[in-house]
């Protein structure tokens, strides 16, 4: 009998709301749980039919959630995922990254969860490659806190599954992209600041030369895989990497969506601390996971801008204190975000 108690953290971003979507209408015999604190999703983005818990895993326990609905197979994809700035945010990061992920852990531990599955980062690659493709197999190297909370979480999750026989399966995204997303950070997922800036008005902004070089891959292809992940025998104790199988330049990138669009500029910026090149290897999530790479860069990026297009005009998420300052971006710095968004408004 298949596991039918399905639990998603971070419910309402992308990931786990069309995870949740995509259960809900293939498997309308499984119950989801959802877990989020709405503060990098949105309600709106929730399927009717999750049983919804708003709740910070950085401040509270979530194990009245596991007490009350026995979860059979655990989806924690709740995370602060903006690497660059996590220099800036570095207890926040540990806190919302790290710490909340040890208490899921615990819980999928006591409440005899049947599998756990982990979204990690390609973030944990950092430098430890040579060359890309990144590997599975590759020693984890993270250079910003971020990926370093990330990486410890795979690390504690590996020993949970040793000394107290948790099954999990370990997922790295790459780049993942697609409607439901958050455009109005000011942070993270580099498609999704570009929409929001030309909706409002703005170039688009490359940092550096434009050259760094990633995989990008479209939510559509990725839900299901997101699924086996978690009921596949073969998924057990695995870590799979899970991105495109095409790679692009960040300047090719943003003249992809500015064709979509039909118009645009960009405006670069001062390089800041990062990966130049990073893309994965994608044959193992096509192995275990039966991952097909069927949406390009320019079909995803249409699919998502149709979506963007009618989106309600929402505050711009900007930090109001840093933990710390220093070398921050200028870019960054709290009163140029606050005043690029009172003068950014939706055409």
């Amino acid at each position: 009998m298949k596991p039918n108690r399905i639990l998603i953290t971070g419910c309402a971003g992308l990931l786990g709301s069309r995870l949740a979507d995509w259960i809900i209408e293939n498997h309308p015999e499984c119950t989801v749980i959802g877990i989020d604190d709405l503060s990098g999703g949105y309600k709106e983005n929730i399927n009717p039919k999750v049983i919804f818990f708003n709740l910070d895993l950085g401040k509270s326990s979530a194990e009245y959630v596991f007490q009350q609905h026995e979860p059979e197979i655990v989806y924690h994809f709740a995370a602060y995922a903006a690497e660059a700035l996590s220099p800036f945010i570095r207890q926040y990061n540990y806190v919302n990254n790290l710490l909340a992920t040890a208490g899921i852990v615990n819980s999928c531990i006591k409440y005899e969860v049947k599998r756990l599955v982990f979204t990690s980062s390609m973030g944990v690659y950092g430098f430890g490659a040579a060359e890309p493709p990144f590997h599975e197999d590759m020693a984890r190297a993270p250079i910003d806190p971020y990926g370093i909370a990330k990486a410890a979480c795979e690390q504690d999750i590996e020993v949970a599954g040793t000394q107290h026989g948790l099954d999990w399966c370990i997922i790295r995204p790459h780049n993942v992209y697609g409607a439901k997303q958050n455009i109005w950070d000011s942070y993270r997922n580099v498609l999704g600041i570009w929409m929001y800036k030309h909706l409002t008005g703005q170039p688009l902004t490359i940092f550096g030369d434009g050259n760094q070089v990633r995989a990008f891959s479209c939510i559509d292809d990725s839900v299901e895989p997101l699924w086996v992940a978690g009921h596949d025998p073969k998924a057990s104790k695995q870590i799979i990497n899970l991105g495109g199988i095409k790679e692009y330049s960040i300047n090719e990138a943003a003249h992809t969506l500015i064709d979509v669009i039909g118009s645009g500029e960009i405006k670069y910026l001062p390089p800041r601390h990062e990966v130049k090149y990073a893309y994965p290897t994608w044959q193992k999530s096509v192995d275990i996971l039966g991952f097909d790479h069927k949406t390009d860069l320019h079909n995803g990026l249409k699919k998502m801008w149709d979506w963007a297009m009618f989106q309600p005009e929402r505050p711009r998420q900007v930090w109001s204190k840093y933990e710390v300052e220093k070398n921050i971006y200028p870019f960054w710095k709290t009163d140029v975000l606050v005043q690029e968004a009172k003068t950014a408004r939706l055409k």
